[in-house]
Order: structure tokens, then sequence, then C-alpha cells
């Protein structure tokens, strides 16, 4: 399989994705802006988001994928075999997550109390409402699990585009919400996108059965049976969980102390810089977690364990190459980038502002959540999900006493610098454990151009910097102007970088079409 191409499709899609995502963000900003309605509504959709990212994203791939690519390769039954262990993994999954739902739809006072803090300053008809948005959108944890076990047969499959392409069904029903169902009124605008979930999660599961039925699979209902792979794989689930989701779950954290500690609007302005922040992250990071970890474990099957690392070398090589400029344009442009994007209707320029101060702390950080992803597959092809839980516990643990450290001096920056180092050190950790272990050594290759990368992405930060004051006021113009504005900035941050990598031999055209090329073809 060829890294660069399979990357190129799970991309590509996921841009699209993400560009949904920004025009989705944008109009909830236009409609509903930075005020209680926009906070109750991003508690409320924090836990089945946190799923979507754990599950579709995470933990059951993790846990799944190199015990289903086992089966068809091992078992000697072929595809058959490891859809037969899917049935039995959903004849378990199906009624665990009915019962989750059930359980946390009667408890939804205390759930959301728990992510909110019970809200800075609400009386007890903001909290019911902000109960009822949370109640609302609470079923979207069962669907996407679904679509999770689909998607990972399919990624299994090498049929990366289909999983990649369901979350534009999410935003584009959310758009679809926004700009017919949107009203005078904030709260009712939010309650409309709460319901907008759950349908999302209805299309996306549809979506997945109709992909797994053209390509041939079929899942069986079943009655319950705790198998013996299936005990193995909840076993792996857990671990799995907190490893892959140590982002996630500080998130979590910030987003309850922030509403609680924090003036009114201080979540929607964390979330909006998070937005951002996940857009290289979703391209970069996600994809290159989806592909490498069927990729690693194929490798690891054969007992092909120099072939494994070569691809986590390229892997590593592929996320520095995309995410250092990445996180030195959302640093250095992130009032202009925010304003074009945000800055309109009920969105106003001080809004902007801490959007854009909550979205470089976040930035400090991108590396290392990408690297995550990067990293983590190592762990999971070798079917080791115990050791990322400890990394993963241990920065949740940073991540709570960063937060409550830096909070309330640096009110809204507080909490995404608190994620962003906390997540450092998980990185750091998993590699220096991967290091240790003989499972990853940093090649010549490697080295030699993760400093080069380093300068280009200073090189392109530079001439960004030095055009922000020409481009800022173009972001707030006409919708028109603001977006042409952004795209000519980042653009133009675009084409200094690659003249930059180009004049230090960072990554040449060479190496694009490699990446691009068939694999077995030769140079």
């Amino acid at each position: 399989m060829n890294l660069g191409r399979a990357l190129g499709s799970v991309g590509g899609l996921t841009l699209a994705s993400r560009v949904l995502g920004l025009v989705r963000d944008s109009l909830f900003a236009r409609f509903v802006g930075a005020s209680f309605a926009s906070d109750a509504f991003l508690v409320a959709f924090r836990l089945p988001n946190m799923f979507r990212a754990l599950f579709a994203e995470g933990a059951f791939s993790a846990a799944f994928i190199p015990m289903f690519n086992k089966k068809v390769a091992e078992e000697g039954g072929g595809l058959k075999a490891g859809l037969a262990f899917a049935e039995d993994a959903l004849s378990v999954l199906l009624p665990v997550l009915l019962v989750m739902l059930a359980v946390v739809e009667l408890f939804a006072w205390p759930v959301t109390f728990a992510l909110s803090g019970g809200f800075a300053g609400a009386g007890p008809a903001q909290f019911d409402y902000a109960v009822m948005l949370s109640r609302i959108t609470l079923p979207y944890l069962v669907l996407i699990s679904l679509v999770s076990l689909l998607g990972g047969i399919l990624n299994s499959l090498n049929k990366f585009w289909v999983n990649a392409a369901a979350p534009i069904l999410l935003n584009l029903t959310l758009i679809v919400a926004l700009l017919f169902f949107h009203d005078a009124d904030p709260l009712t605008t939010a309650r409309n996108q709460a319901i907008a979930v759950t349908v999302s999660g209805a299309l996306q599961l549809g979506w997945l059965i109709w992909a797994c039925v053209r390509s041939g699979v079929m899942l069986r209902p079943r009655l319950p049976r705790l198998t013996p792979e299936v005990r193995r794989l909840l076993t792996l689930i857990g671990p799995a969980a907190a490893g892959a989701g140590a982002v996630q779950i500080n998130l979590v954290i910030s987003t309850a102390l922030a509403a609680s500690l924090l003036p009114e609007g201080s979540v929607s302005y964390i979330y909006y810089a998070d937005r951002l922040n996940q857009l290289p992250l979703g391209l970069i990071g996600i994809g290159l977690g989806t592909v490498l970890l069927p990729a690693i474990s194929r490798l690891l099957g054969a007992g092909d364990e120099a072939g494994a690392m070569a691809m986590q070398n390229r892997g590593l090589e592929l996320a520095l190459f995309f995410t250092l400029p990445a996180t030195v344009a959302l640093i250095v442009c992130g009032v202009p980038i925010a304003a074009a994007l945000f800055q309109h209707g009920k969105f106003t320029p001080q809004d902007t502002l801490f959007t854009a101060q909550a979205l470089t702390a976040f930035s400090i950080g991108l590396p290392s959540y990408i690297l995550v992803k990067v990293l983590t597959p190592g762990f999971y092809a070798r079917q080791d999900t115990a050791t990322p839980v400890r990394f993963a516990t241990i920065a949740i643990g940073l991540n709570i006493v960063f937060n409550l450290a830096l909070i309330l001096p640096l009110k809204h920056m507080g909490p995404p610098l608190a994620t962003a180092l906390s997540s450092t050190a998980n990185v750091a950790l998993l590699y220096w454990t991967l290091r240790q272990r003989g499972h990853f050594v940093p090649d010549d290759r490697l080295r030699r151009r993760a400093m080069r990368l380093i300068g280009a992405a200073v090189a392109m930060g530079v001439v960004m910097w030095l055009l922000n004051d020409r481009f800022t006021p173009y972001t707030t113009g006409p919708g028109v102007v603001r977006w042409a504005a952004m795209a000519v900035l980042v653009g133009t941050g675009g084409v200094v970088y690659s003249l930059a990598c180009l004049a230090l031999r960072a990554y040449l055209p060479s190496d694009l079409r490699a990446m691009l090329r068939p694999r077995g073809k030769s140079a």
C-alpha cells in the first residue's frame, strides 16, 4: 500500500469535511454568536463529539482493525472469518450501547453538570435548557459507534474513502439546519442544531450500511455471544479509548472548567479556536492514523519489522512536513483567520480577538496532537493498548494541574495552553517508549529533514507576519472579500513554504511523486 496515495484519499475527503465544518461554524457564529445559547449547545455536543473522536477515529478502530486483519490473514477463512468476528462484536456492542444510552439519558442532568460545572451564573431555566440539548444529542453516541464498526471493516479492506466521507454528512446536515431553521432567538437555533446532530448520525449510519452492502459486507444479527475474541476486543477498547482520546478528555475537562469559572462566551472562544486547530489535525493526524494502523499491523503480521519501522518513519516525516507550517500559520495569523471565518452577525471583534488568543495557545501543541496519532499505531498494531493508556492518564492528570494553574491568570487562553502542554508530555512518553523497545528508530533521512522543515516553516512565518496588517482590513469585509483575503494570505504562506522547502532541500518534487507512485514501481 502506498502511504501517500492512501493519505491523499483520506485527506482529500477530510479536507472537504473540514471546509464544510468551517462553513458550518461560520454560520453558527453568525446566527448564535458567543453567548449562553452557543455555550449550552457546545457542551451538549461535547460528549457525542468526544465519542466520535474516540470511537470513529480512535479506540474502536485501534482495537478492532488489528484483530479483524488477523482473522482474515491467519484463520484460513479469509474475509468470511473476519466478518464472523465482526458479527460477534456487533452482537455484544449494540446491547451495551443501548443500555448506556438509556442510563446517560436518565442521568442527563448530572452528566451536563459534570461537563459544564453548572455554567457560571446560569439560572435553573438556563440549565434545564442545557440538559434538554444534551438529551437531544445523546442518541448520536449509539449511531456513531455503529458507524465506527462498519468503518473499521471497510478500512481493513483498504476502502478508506467511505468512512472518511461520513463526517461530510454531519456538516451538511448542520449547515442545512442553520440555513433553513435558524431563528431570531439564538436558543431556538441552538436547539435545532442539537436535533440536526442526531439526524446526521442516522444519515452516516445509512451511508456506511449502503457502502458495506456494495462491498459484499453483510453483518447478520445474532444473539449476544461473549466469545474469547470479543472478550479480548472489550479489554482492548477501554485502554485504547483513553490512549487515543487524551486530547478529547482534556478538552472535556477544559470545557467544564471554562464553563464554571470563566465569563459567558468563554466556552465558545475555546470551541471556535479548537475547530480551527482541528483542521490540520483532521487532515494530517487522523488521516495518517487511519492509514498507518492497518498498514503497520499488516506488515507486523507478515513478520516485516523493518518495513513497519520504515512505514512509521515516513509517516512521521509526512506529519512534520504538513504540521509545522500549519502550526506557524495558526499562531501568526490567528486574528485575520478568525475574523474572516467568524466575525459577522452576532460575533464581535472582541470575540475574534479572544478566539485568536485561544487559538495561539492550542496551536503550540498542534505538532504533539498529530504525532500522537502517528506514534500510537506502533503500539496498537502490536495489540498493546495498555501502554498508551498509562501515558494518557498521566497527560490527563497534568492537564488538570495546568488548567487549575493557568485558567484564572490566562482566562480563555489557560485551558488551551494546558491541553497543549499535557499533549506534549504524552507524545514525549510515547516516543521515548518506542525508542526504548526498539520499535521505532528515526532514520538518517528523517533526522536530516526535520531541521530543514523547521527552517522552512520559520521562513514562512516571517513572511506571513509581515503581511498580516495588510490583509486584516479585508478579512472583515463582505463575504466573498473576506474569504478571498484569507485564501490569498494562506496561499501565499503555502507558496513561501514550498519555495523554502526546495531551497533547503527539505522536501523535493521527487518526494511528492514517490508518495503518489503505486507501491512496487521503481523510483
